[in-house]
């Protein structure tokens, strides 16, 4: 039986990577370049790093109302984009607008039922009371995205906000004077 053929040049040159070159002198490396051998693990682990001390308390508190701050905020920062889809999508009802309307109102409820979720893991004892005020802010902000769908639905003209839409009710006047054609 015939020996197996070699294998082909790529393959040779996959597994044996051609050797780094020599650095050219006239080019100086970039600020904050440190040349390291990307073979030798040793010297990567030895290179001086700064190592941080662990966060106190204090500065972990802080750090976790910045967060709730974030996450709190976060609501107001899709108003301005979901504004000016509901304004470009119309009033007319198409099965675009109904969409936008419709992610309109579910975001902020879905939100406001999971307000307690979206701050557990921030909560701590040092910081309970503040945390309280953050999420009063994210709800407001929620409301606010809600305020924005039922605004949308009124432009629309879905929600009965004018006499018209409350025919049905509306009793007939009884006359004080009848008029009698003669012929």
């Amino acid at each position: 039986m015939a020996p197996p053929p070699p294998p082909p040049q790529w393959v040779i040159d996959l597994s044996s990577p051609p050797a780094s070159k020599p650095k050219s002198s006239g080019i100086p490396d970039p600020p904050g370049f440190t040349p390291t051998s990307t073979g030798s693990k040793k010297q990567q682990g030895s290179s001086k790093t700064v190592v941080r001390a662990p966060l106190t308390p204090a500065e972990m508190d802080t750090l976790k109302l910045k967060k709730a701050w974030e996450v709190a905020l976060a609501p107001v920062k899709q108003l301005p984009m979901t504004a000016i889809m509901m304004y470009m999508s119309g009033n007319s009802l198409q099965i675009f607008s109904i969409m936008m309307v419709g992610m309109a109102f579910k975001n902020p409820i879905m939100g406001l039922m999971a307000t307690n979720q979206a701050f557990e893991k921030l909560e701590s004892e040092g910081i309970k009371s503040k945390i309280t005020m953050v999420k009063a802010v994210y709800v407001a902000m929620q409301l606010l995205a809600l305020a924005l769908g039922i605004w949308k639905v009124n432009g629309m003209g879905l929600l009965p906000t004018t006499r018209s839409d409350w025919l049905a009710w509306e009793t007939a006047r009884d006359p004080l004077e009848i008029a009698i054609p003669a012929f």
